[in-house]
């Protein structure tokens, strides 16, 4: 995991997500790979195959050498490593997912049902299938913004857990503070205690980001509980944010299930880039939470030295 794997779409280069990711593996001090996918041709094309399939290895190939000059103009002293594969690209993705720290993608912004359905669609399929957290970028960071903030949300899962745990270490290498969001939907078929409610989803909260600011001293937590639709109330919170930090908690067959609806949305909503962090395979295999001997994150970073 000593890399950040970049997807470059030849079709339409993402300026904001090649930004990201050059300046993310500088500040770890990683190589950047950038990757470009050349998908098979298919059968019955009423063109040649063979004169398609090398348009589509040039395209690639320019497109892998602009994004790897831009990349040297903004870090020249970065370890880049480039590559073409053969292949569908989120499945060529997914596959070098499993040895990188990080990967990036640009969004095409297709439609809901082509993101999941879609052959060219890479978002979705990579986000909820990857091993490792995926970011997306449809904007640019907000960077201007002072304090520098990141957002996580929160819902008690251990899915969101390992999401704090992503964001602790995050806001750290970022110098920037932590904002802890707990979403609370409105009951459509009981009445709430609201009071009650709040108190109980607050300690909730609190417990789930307990210790993170021990481990961390230089990160200053706030912890918030809003009422609302999730993706609304989280996209909200993106506009002035580096990032939303969410974790990966669907399950079944088609991608846009195993993402979950919440995550889903924000894909396609949130104001700045999306990180979505997978459950740990050594956590998944652990079963549920507090069954036998806590397996640690693999996304902890020692704390900062003082």
């Amino acid at each position: 995991m000593n890399e950040i794997l970049l997807g470059i779409d030849p079709r339409e280069q993402s300026i904001p997500a090649l930004v990201w990711a050059a300046d993310e593996a500088e500040r770890r001090g990683l190589v950047l790979r950038l990757v470009v996918a050349v998908p098979p041709a298919h059968e019955g094309l009423r063109y040649d195959a063979l004169a398609h399939q090398s348009a589509l290895r040039l395209r690639a190939e320019s497109a892998i050498a602009n994004a790897e000059d831009l990349v040297r103009e903004l870090h020249g002293g970065l370890r880049i490593a480039t590559e073409r594969v053969n292949g569908v690209p989120a499945t060529v993705l997914r596959d070098l997912a499993a040895h990188a720290a990080l990967v990036v993608v640009g969004s095409r912004r297709l439609g809901r049902a082509a993101e999941v359905f879609s052959e060219s669609s890479v978002v979705v399929p990579l986000t909820a299938h990857a091993a490792c957290p995926v970011v997306v970028v449809r904007v640019p960071e907000h960077a201007a913004v002072h304090p520098p903030t990141l957002v996580v949300g929160v819902d008690g899962s251990p899915s969101s857990q390992a999401a704090v745990a992503f964001a602790a270490a995050e806001a750290s290498l970022r110098e920037a503070r932590l904002r802890a969001v707990w979403v609370w939907p409105p009951s459509l078929l009981t009445h709430d205690d609201v009071d009650e409610g709040l108190a109980e989803r607050r300690r909730l909260l609190a417990e789930s980001v307990a210790g993170w600011a021990e481990k961390y001293p230089d990160v200053a937590v706030s912890q918030e509980v809003l009422r609302g639709h999730p993706v609304e109330q989280l996209t909200l919170t993106s506009q002035e944010s580096l990032a939303l930090i969410v974790g990966r908690r669907g399950r079944g067959g088609y991608s846009g299930m195993r993402l979950g609806s919440t995550v889903h949305g924000l894909l396609h909503r949130a104001m700045c880039p999306v990180i979505t962090v997978p459950l740990p395979a050594a956590r998944r295999a652990a079963g549920r939470p507090g069954m036998g001997r806590p397996v640690p994150f693999p996304y902890d970073r020692p704390a900062p030295a003082r």
